[in-house]
């Protein structure tokens, strides 16, 4: 019997140890940083996504790419979180986030090939990430929340190479515009910024408008298109006959009793029109239905009402006009009107909605985005987004960067001075680093059809020289200042992206063994339940054997 081997996982169960389990979690994140690279920079080209329907999306946003593909593998999914967080965080930088956490896996391949243990790995690349963040910080530059040139800048640098670059400069300027209305004191809310998308005309024809578009029209033909210095009213319930929480019947034995019954109804109704109209109200918003006979009783008294409003639009129009949600129409008093000056239907190619306009320190505003084809909207959508995060970035912490490449060449200078401080064998996993971060200049040159070596070469002396916000121009080749040519990027996107992506390398990285479980149960930071028996068995793999096959 001592001589029988110990058999603790099942027959079928798949176990990957060892190097082979770095290597396998390796290739993985490499792969995925491979599948976004083209995609860097202002000539950087596009992904088609099709789903099994035939579903397509034109995009070469980083975070858009990774989420929407389907990924088969545990290993490349933690680079895929690398993205989200990037995107959740800052908005922008998720496709150089992915490069670079795919640069260090890469550079780590060979360190691990020369014997040099992961541990010792995981701390240098540490090292090296708190260096590169400290060294961020001397380069950064200031900016004040009023200099809008700067920022409309930034908001043009994050749409570059996205679709909306023949109206780029309109655009950032409508950006900028948008959150500097939603500011508050300590808060910047990008949520009260509301994207109205509508196919038709050029992009060129977007607009902001100060206030709030509602994708609903008035309730009945016989209510005013207009209202001016109107009273809003926002109701979280519904304008009709409350039904009996119980089931109950109601006999009715003669006409007189149903005609008394269907007048006691349309009492009750024409008593809600008359409250809405006697607080002094011109428009209501309701989140529920609004019966027929409230509509003719609402329209005679010139209100203009609109139904089964969304509550996100609900929270806008309160914070645009002013106006308090009440639950009820009993509750509805005059201090919880709003105001705005021009509520109005207006058509926009083709579809009704409700402008609400001309409100006092807008405090939530609406972009609409014109666009010829539904995909073409979309991907200028998603360049919004991404330039409103930067924007509001920008605003919080009121220091940027150079773009182009610039802040990664300076970087890279800069850690290869610092390794010199480090003993040990760290000292090879923070020039690693260094090298991890010139991906960013080569893959720009790249993409743009130049020679990487001598870009990054020319990027080097430059920086050597002292200019530290030299960057690589993708259009001409040569190296130029990005902070006079009006190419910034905020702090926090570069800071996030290498924190972001060391973090992810090191914990792939310090991975020897990689098991087959059971369903694991994966708790909330808050859930204090533990892990079911056997929960942490060792089952089938699942489709973790599959690799990448689903992804590509």
């Amino acid at each position: 019997m001592g001589n029988q081997p110990l058999i603790v996982l099942s027959e079928d169960s798949q176990r990957t140890s060892g190097k082979d389990a770095q290597s396998m979690n390796v290739q993985a994140g490499k792969a995925v940083a491979e599948s976004v690279r083209t995609t860097l920079g202002p000539k950087g080209m596009d992904k088609m996504l099709v789903d099994s329907t035939g579903n397509v999306i034109v995009t070469n946003d980083g975070v858009t790419l990774l989420s929407e593909m389907e990924i088969d593998h545990p290993a490349a999914d933690m680079i895929v979180e690398v993205a989200e967080t990037q995107e959740d965080e800052v908005g922008d930088g998720t496709t150089s986030a992915v490069v670079i956490s795919g640069e260090l896996l890469s550079q780590a391949e060979d360190l691990l090939e020369q014997d040099i243990h992961a541990t010792t790995l995981a701390q240098g690349y540490r090292q090296a990430a708190e260096e590169a963040t400290e060294a961020l910080e001397e380069v950064a530059i200031d900016v004040e929340p009023d200099d809008d040139e700067i920022l409309e800048q930034i908001a043009a640098t994050a749409m570059t190479g996205k679709g909306a670059e023949s109206a780029r400069d309109l655009l950032a300027q409508l950006v900028v515009d948008a959150v500097q209305s939603v500011a508050d004191d300590d808060d910047i809310d990008t949520d009260n910024i509301k994207v109205e998308k509508v196919v038709g005309g050029s992009i060129e024809n977007s607009e902001l408008v100060e206030g709030v578009i509602v994708d609903k029209e008035r309730v009945s033909d016989s209510m005013p298109y207009f209202a001016e210095d109107a009273n809003v009213a926002i109701i979280d319930g519904a304008l009709e006959i409350k039904e009996t929480e119980i089931d109950a019947e109601v006999n009715v034995t003669d006409p007189d009793q149903l005609e008394q019954f269907l007048e006691q109804e349309e009492a009750q109704l024409r008593e809600m029109a008359e409250q809405v109209a006697d607080v002094g109200a011109d428009v209501v918003f309701v989140d529920g239905g609004i019966d027929d006979m409230a509509q003719h009783y609402l329209a005679q008294e010139g209100i203009i009402a609109v139904r089964r409003v969304k509550s996100s639009d609900q929270g806008q129009l309160a914070r645009a006009t002013g106006a308090t949600p009440v639950s009820s129409v009993d509750d509805l008093t005059e201090d919880d009107l709003g105001f705005a000056g021009s509520v109005a239907q207006k058509e926009i190619a083709g579809d009704q909605r409700i402008f609400v306009e001309d409100v006092e320190d807008a405090k939530a505003v609406t972009l609409i985005l014109r666009g010829g084809t539904e995909h073409v909207i979309d991907e200028v959508d998603r360049a919004i987004e991404d330039s409103l995060g930067v924007v509001r970035t920008t605003l919080e912490d009121g220091k940027v960067v150079a773009g182009g490449g610039a802040p990664e060449v300076e970087l890279s200078l800069a850690l290869r001075d610092y390794a010199d401080s480090v003993g040990g064998r760290e000292q090879l996993a923070v020039e690693a680093f260094a090298d991890a971060l010139e991906v960013i200049p080569r893959t720009l040159a790249e993409n743009a059809g130049l020679d990487p070596i001598d870009s990054l070469v020319e990027l080097r002396a430059d920086h050597d020289a002292g200019e530290t916000a030299s960057g690589l121009d993708a259009y001409t080749g040569d190296t130029i200042d990005m902070a006079e040519e009006g190419v910034y990027e905020p702090l926090r996107v570069k800071t996030q992206a290498i924190e972001s992506a060391t973090e992810a390398a090191v914990m792939l990285l310090r991975i020897d063994d990689v098991i087959a479980a059971g369903d694991l149960a994966v708790a909330d930071d808050d859930d204090d339940e533990e892990m079911p028996p056997g929960g942490g068995g060792m089952g089938g793999m699942g489709g973790m054997g599959g690799g990448m096959g689903g992804m590509m």
